[in-house]
């Protein structure tokens, strides 16, 4: 066999190759984007339409029915300031202590370091239902159940955002560092000037799923929250959309695209640094 042909058949095996994973990849995107794109096209439909059966994709009649009815049933300005707020101060407290933390656990000596490190990878094994009791609990005890307090304080930082700001704080010469203590600078100057400039990745990635598990936290919600002023948009949905007899899910379905559509937001302003952070955190 000559060069040519063993050159040919080379190309010839990597464009079948090409051809399979180009097909794997938009088979795995059609199951991703799918039922999401569903979710929006129903959100049109009447709610007969939704039900048929078999369901279709393309509604034979759009109406913007299901949004008005969202819109007049729900107290949906209250419902949403709520969301926004819990997981606005939720993501921002997760910034700023879970940085805090991963930087004095990678980068400042003290007695029992490791010992708090594996305290939080421990952390890390425990399910969130196992301190759930717990946590209402204390909550209650504490008199802040039914407040912003208690929807906030439990999650202003989480083992798992130390322990990602810990990995990618590791990647930061100590160089830097000591360049800027032996010019005088302090340790609060030296995390707010130097350090946390250099963790823009790491802190867009917290930052999007932060944000993501707080809008979209449901049972805690549910819990703490006793009167209709303190409820999330998950709660109220579940809420509202369910009838005596029925649920209506043109309802449900509306209020899901209302809900999606701040994490694309976020997602999408943020997704250059979160794609970064993704890459980068962990190596060192």
């Amino acid at each position: 066999m000559t060069t040519a042909s063993l050159g040919t058949t080379t190309r010839s095996k990597d464009g079948v190759a090409k051809i399979i994973l180009y097909a794997v990849l938009v088979l795995g995107l059609l199951v991703v984007v799918g039922p999401f794109l569903w979710m929006v096209l129903s959100s049109f439909k009447p709610e007969a339409d939704i039900r048929s059966v078999p369901p279709t994709w393309w509604p034979e009649t759009f109406t913007l029915g299901n949004y008005r009815d969202l819109f007049a049933r729900l107290d949906f300005p209250q419902y949403f300031f709520n969301s926004a707020l819990v997981a606005a101060l939720v993501t921002a407290g997760n910034l700023l202590f879970c940085s805090m933390l991963g930087y004095a656990l990678a980068k400042l000596s003290f007695p029992g370091r490791k010992t708090l490190f594996l305290l939080v990878l421990g952390m890390l094994m425990v399910p969130g239902m196992a301190t759930f009791v717990p946590q209402f609990v204390l909550v209650s005890n504490l008199g802040m159940a039914n407040s912003y307090a208690g929807l906030i304080l439990p999650f202003l930082a989480g083992p798992f955002g130390v322990f990602l700001m810990r990995q990618f704080l590791q990647s930061i010469p100590d160089d830097l560092i000591e360049a800027a203590r032996v010019d005088g600078a302090g340790e609060w100057r030296i995390f707010f000037r130097i350090v946390l400039p250099l963790c823009k990745p790491a802190l867009a990635t917290l930052g999007i799923l932060t944000f993501l598990s707080s809008w979209n936290n449901f049972l805690w919600p549910l819990v703490v929250a006793t009167t209709e002023d303190k409820y999330t948009l998950p709660v109220a949905l579940a809420l509202y959309s369910v009838g005596q007899n029925q649920t209506f899910y043109g309802l449900l379905l509306a209020g899901a695209v209302v809900v999606v559509v701040p994490v694309l937001i976020v997602f999408l302003v943020l997704q250059r640094h979160f794609l970064r952070g993704i890459a980068t955190t962990g190596l060192k």
